[in-house]
């Protein structure tokens, strides 16, 4: 485990491997999970993948939810899409129209290419619709924006 350099809260990070070999899976599943959107690892200027504590937390989450809920990633990608973040970020209604991640029913929105407004150049390892998808807060920040803007859901 290294000491973050980065300014990232003081997490820890870990490497691809010693997280594969934390968790139990394949450097590959790690990368899997990356290519569908299902976690944001840093990247260090070689390229090579670095995980926060918090990211680690995630990808347990990612492992329980697809073994103990048998949900498929491509369950939890629809699930992720559901978070409303054009209500998350207060997006103008006159660019929300047009972004892709409003009408994206089955990928989150940090994977949605061609974004509008302020997303358009945002890190979306920060943004607080990438931080508040984990298994903890997932489901309230949901029922939270969908309770709020029922009408504004486009499902």
């Amino acid at each position: 485990m290294r000491h973050d350099q980065n300014g990232t809260n003081g997490e820890q990070l870990s490497s691809i491997g010693e997280v594969a070999e934390l968790l139990g899976v394949s450097v590959a599943t790690l990368r899997l999970y990356e290519r569908e959107g299902l976690i944001i690892p840093i990247r260090k200027e070689s390229g090579h993948r670095l995980f926060s504590e918090s990211d680690v937390r995630r990808l347990r989450c990612i492992r329980a939810t697809i073994n103990d809920l048998k949900i498929s990633i491509e369950g939890m990608k629809r699930m992720l899409a559901l978070i409303p973040c054009w209500s998350v970020l207060q997006c103008p209604e006159d660019l929300r129209d047009t972004c892709p991640a409003f009408t994206a029913t089955d990928t989150p929105c940090w994977m949605v290419n061609d974004k509008v407004w302020e997303c358009r150049t945002a890190d979306c390892r920060q943004c607080v619709v990438y931080q508040q998808s984990d298994c903890s807060t997932l489901k309230q920040t949901i029922s939270h924006y969908t309770v709020r803007h029922p009408a504004r859901l486009n499902v």
